[in-house]
């Protein structure tokens, strides 16, 4: 059961970490070449699909860090799912009310303020993608080692 947990939370973690970095490096930089207007237009569609996707990733790569970790792993489990887990309240604390302000229908899509608060959001997103991919390294190395 432990090496089920652990290799859920490995797929897990990696997807998140992936779509993160994904969308630091690769999604948001293009929104962002394109102009604040257009980049503020697909950012509602975008987050509103990645928000189900990478939600249920991180509390899936949580909870199966944790149950690796009560089913006799190393407390390092535990604690690469709190990292992982820590994008969570991040998101609810930090992010969200950049992306409220983002998905406001009041939102001037061609102000100074607009590209303001999608390089905040860029900015802020880069942190999940740190914390993702740490905790999604430290599985890596868990499984990789587990035995040495």
């Amino acid at each position: 059961m432990q090496e089920i947990a652990e290799f859920v939370a490995v797929v897990a973690g990696g997807l998140f970490a992936g779509a993160a970095v994904y969308i630091s490096f690769v999604e948001h930089p293009a929104r962002m070449e394109c102009g604040e207007e257009l980049a503020a237009t697909v950012f509602r569609p975008s987050y509103r699909r990645a928000t189900v996707m990478q939600a249920t990733l991180a509390a899936l790569g949580f909870l199966s860090s944790i149950a690796a970790w009560l089913g006799g792993g190393t407390f390092w489990w535990m604690i690469g799912g709190l990292v992982l887990g820590a994008v969570v309240p991040f998101t609810l604390i930090v992010i969200l009310p950049t992306n409220k302000q983002l998905l406001s229908p009041t939102l001037d899509k061609q102000s100074a303020r607009t590209k303001e608060l999608l390089e905040r959001w860029g900015a802020l997103h880069a942190v999940r993608s740190v914390l993702s991919a740490v905790a999604f390294l430290l599985f890596v190395y868990l499984v990789i080692f587990r035995r040495a």
